[in-house]
């Protein structure tokens, strides 16, 4: 039975955030994700969760100064204390959220880096995310990685599904594992469902949208109902995180949710 988690970073815009819980439970969600939940103290997010009936199944680490364009420390030489730091603070909101992942965003690289800045970018991403890996393997979590792709992100370091699973294999964690955004793949890689299988065993968590304008899975150049039947042959268990921009309102774009057992409660 594939499940369905409302990213409300960007569905349900029409609210406020803390309102974004009920609608999408209203919806028909049962699982949530969102990029950030740092503005708001963890038990009142937990209140939310509780109140909608609601799991917590994925957000991203502190990632530095997002107003000021970072996006992610992970990779940044010079940033390692501070990168310490948001995983401890991640893992506490982890706890009480009961979320058992979380997201380490990469960062960017600087303006014509060369090739010994990426390297240096490298062996500090790597042991960024052993000490992420060890730390969030003490309380019983996950931490994901995930390619984002260079148009919506110029420079993000971690951009190519190789990479990550270069990575991947590199560190060895078992508690390490791929944040797999079909969106993403598609505009960096293509070939999506042999990467699908051809990655499945590091799959953590997957997260879809519709190609290239990004609003719904049913709109643009990827053709989804294949993709669910593959990663449900594959055999995964997990949830698959609905991260879009809505084209319209959200209720009336979930439409092909609906035809994969979502059911609006009213």
């Amino acid at each position: 039975m594939t499940r369905l988690a409302a990213n409300l970073s960007m569905l349900f815009p029409e609210h406020d955030f803390l309102d974004r819980f009920a609608a999408a439970a209203e919806a028909g969600f049962r699982g949530v994700e969102y990029l950030f939940p740092y503005d708001h103290a963890p038990e009142t997010l937990r209140a939310a969760l509780d109140e909608a009936g609601l799991e917590q199944v994925l957000f991203n680490l502190p990632p530095g100064d997002w107003e000021a364009g970072e996006r992610g420390i992970a990779c940044l030489p010079g940033r390692e204390a501070e990168f310490r730091d948001s995983v401890v603070e991640a893992l506490r909101y982890a706890k009480v959220l009961d979320c058992p992942r979380v997201h380490a965003m990469a960062g960017l690289l600087p303006q014509g880096a060369d090739e010994a800045t990426h390297a240096a970018h490298q062996a500090t991403y790597i042991a960024n995310l052993r000490f992420a890996a060890g730390e969030a393997a003490k309380v019983g979590r996950e931490v994901l990685i995930e390619p984002i792709n260079t148009r919506d992100m110029p420079g993000f370091f971690l951009s190519r599904q190789a990479h990550a699973m270069a990575v991947l294999g590199e560190i060895g964690a078992d508690n390490l594992r791929l944040q797999f955004d079909l969106y993403h793949c598609q505009i960096m890689d293509g070939d999506l469902i042999r990467h699908l299988e051809h990655q499945f065993a590091a799959i953590g968590h997957v997260q879809i949208a519709g190609v290239p304008e990004r609003h719904e899975p049913d709109v643009g150049e990827v053709h989804y109902p294949a993709l669910f039947e593959r990663i449900e042959a594959l055999g995964y268990s997990g949830w698959i995180g609905c991260e879009y921009r809505p084209a319209g309102t959200t209720r009336a774009g979930l439409g092909w949710g609906r035809e994969l057992g979502l059911k609006p409660s009213h």
